[in-house]
């Protein structure tokens, strides 16, 4: 088998096994992206020679016998807004262009400790802000697919690259569909986990209530692989919770009996691209042979979820995003009269037009006016969409829906009209705002060829049960399409 047709978890067997070597696997990696990196733009930062370092260094600790984690010699890529020390980090925004961290994430230090090998940083929409991957200071990435077509975001670069073979899995973000969505435009795999899952600390916030950071992986096997390793409490994380049930890969189970799937009615209204409504009801049909019990329900106040997640995020990034001002680390702009000015001038040429737009509207609504009549009411319909979920989940193992209304859009679309944008989150936001676990798994294409995801939602901690129907429909559909 050729190296890229490997998944994560088939390479490192391969490499354990002695039928290939990690720093072969890098070189493969490299050379894909060498071939494809000026058509896609998947990496703001490729860190070839430390890479290769690194992947020898491990393949040295593998023969050794030190080095027995799942991903051990497995080249990986990271979000731009995860932090590697030594490494850019820049949110893909001109304000952090210089930005090199003197520590790294948990997440970066719990992959390097199983033996995963960072080959650079991935292109995303600015400061996580956009749903297409377009909004980024350093270009735009383009979808493997279709490079006519947006890749999704804002993890679009991190998608893109797993979709191109150019790592083998990716870390992404997800503050309200960030990982889902673009692996659902892409044709591959994307876990959002509970919040408090996966530590935070590292990740540049945009949303701090809302903010989790999952993989994006090739199959549902090499999800469970990541999460793995990811799950793990962080002292340094205030939100990050212990959890004894992480053996993910034990829930990796082909079969769906007696399981109780909802599909709510009000994800079928208008808006829905035929073709996606197909995919995603044939999908329910796969489940329903393996064993499931698909039933319909109504699932109100989704028509809520967008303005309420809008308020709190625009909320919590003026607030968090108020720390790049030019003083202390990042862009400050040369010409300036006395402190305001600089920080005025700093802020307005260091973002872009969408961050910019997020934080007025986060202050506005943050504004002594205004704080009650948006914010705190966002907050009371927060809770109230927490209820409708916690009420579906009394009666149902998952919830199924589409990830997205349709399939990637064309470049350019989705940027003449914010709102349009805005609206495509639709299905996945409320799964932010409930902290609850979903994942994308690739259910088809449409007459273009661009890809359709299934979403799956469960309640709270209940990743094995979302792995498992999604394993469960991957084997029973086809693993999909290898490079």
């Amino acid at each position: 088998m050729e190296r890229l047709q490997y998944s994560a978890v088939e390479l490192a067997k391969a490499i354990k096994e002695g039928k290939t070597t990690a720093v072969e696997a890098m070189q493969a990696v490299l050379e894909r992206i060498e071939r494809f990196e000026s058509e896609y733009h998947c990496y703001v930062t490729i860190d070839k020679e430390g890479a290769l370092a690194r992947a020898g260094q491990v393949q040295r600790e593998i023969e050794a016998g030190s080095c027995t984690g799942k991903l051990a010699g497995v080249p990986v890529a990271i979000k731009d807004n995860i932090c590697t020390e030594g490494m850019l980090t820049t949110c893909s925004s001109r304000i952090l262009s210089d930005f090199i961290p003197t520590y790294s994430a948990k997440v970066v230090e719990e992959l390097e400790k199983a033996g995963a090998v960072i080959i650079g940083k991935t292109n995303m929409d600015e400061f996580a802000m956009g749903s297409t991957t377009e909004t980024s200071a350093y270009g735009v990435t383009r979808n493997p697919a279709d490079p006519e077509h947006v890749p999704g975001g804002s993890s679009g670069g991190s998608a893109a690259a797993v979709a191109a073979g150019e790592c083998f899995f990716a870390l992404g973000s997800d503050t309200g569909g960030s990982i889902r969505q673009p692996a659902s435009y892409c044709g591959v795999v994307g876990m959002k986990p509970t919040y408090g899952t996966v530590s935070r600390y590292g990740l540049i916030a945009y949303g701090s209530s809302l903010d989790q950071i999952g993989p994006i992986t090739r199959n549902v096997e090499d999800c469970a692989a990541v999460l793995e390793v990811l799950a793990v409490k962080d002292e340094k994380d205030s939100t990050s919770i212990g959890r004894e049930d992480t053996d993910f890969s034990e829930a990796l189970i082909n079969d769906v009996s007696g399981m109780k799937i909802g599909i709510p009615r009000d994800y079928f209204t208008e808006g829905v691209d035929p073709q996606v409504k197909e995919a995603v009801l044939g999908a329910a049909k796969v489940l329903e042979s393996k064993g499931a019990v698909i039933e319909e329900f109504d699932l109100p106040l989704v028509d809520y979820a967008i303005p309420t997640y809008y308020t709190i995020a625009a909320a919590e990034a003026s607030s968090n995003l108020e720390r790049f001002d030019g003083i202390k680390y990042g862009y400050r702009t040369e010409q300036f009269e006395g402190l305001h000015n600089m920080y005025k001038k700093t802020r307005s040429e260091g973002f872009g037009a969408e961050v910019k737009r997020r934080i007025m509207l986060g202050s506005f609504v943050l504004s002594s006016g205004y704080y009650d009549a948006y914010y705190l009411k966002a907050l009371r319909v927060k809770a109230m969409i927490k209820k409708a979920f916690d009420e579906a989940f009394a009666r149902y193992d998952l919830i199924l829906g589409p990830v997205a209304p349709t399939t990637a859009p064309r470049l350019g679309e989705s940027l003449q009209d914010p709102l349009k944008m805005y609206l495509s989150d639709i299905y996945t936001i409320a799964v932010n705002l409930a902290g609850l676990p979903a994942i994308s798994v690739p259910c088809g294409k449409d007459d273009k060829g661009l890809p359709i995801g299934l979403h799956l939602i469960a309640d709270c901690f209940e990743e094995k049960k979302l792995l498992r129907a999604a394993f469960t429909y991957e084997q029973s559909a086809g693993k999909g399409e290898r490079l």
